[in-house]
């Protein structure tokens, strides 16, 4: 059968729960029609570049098929039908990656980068740079007196 990777936005308005619910749902519809679902990765709720249909935000899911074209179609017209749906994406691939997606990835190393704003950089010091100035060496103002 062929294999198939489907990216989904659904609404900001439905909580994290079901949005993982409306991939269950996904799934189990690819399973009756003879296919199967290897691997489901919700990406949790994120900005979107540009406003859909009053949304700012949308929940993100990746889903790794392996069903007939069939089964595909029915599931995008499902995704049509729902109103919690507001994008999707399938799209047909020679194999599936087994490891995490990099989505996935850039959760979990994060922690692993080095802080931005760490404080290993030189820096001037102020004090023995700079040449102080004196009073003596202001430049003396003007006096009423001296006027020409």
């Amino acid at each position: 059968m062929p294999l198939y990777e489907t990216v989904m936005i659904a609404r900001q308005d439905i909580s994290g729960a079901q949005a993982e619910g409306l991939i269950e749902t996904f799934s189990t519809l690819i399973g009756e029609q003879g296919g199967s679902v290897t691997k489901n990765e919700y990406w949790g709720l994120k900005s979107l570049a540009y406003r859909m249909d009053k949304n700012r935000k949308g929940h993100y899911a990746l889903m790794n098929i392996d069903a007939p074209a069939p089964a595909i179609a029915e599931m995008e017209r499902q995704m049509r039908l729902n109103e919690d749906v507001l994008r999707y994406l399938t799209i047909r691939v020679e194999e599936h990656e087994t490891e995490p997606s990099a989505m996935m990835k850039s959760r979990g190393s994060r922690d692993d980068r080095p802080r931005r704003d760490n404080d290993d950089r030189p820096r001037r010091d102020n004090s023995e740079d700079r040449p102080r100035r004196e009073n003596n060496d202001a430049p003396a103002k003007a006096s009423e007196g001296d006027k020409a």
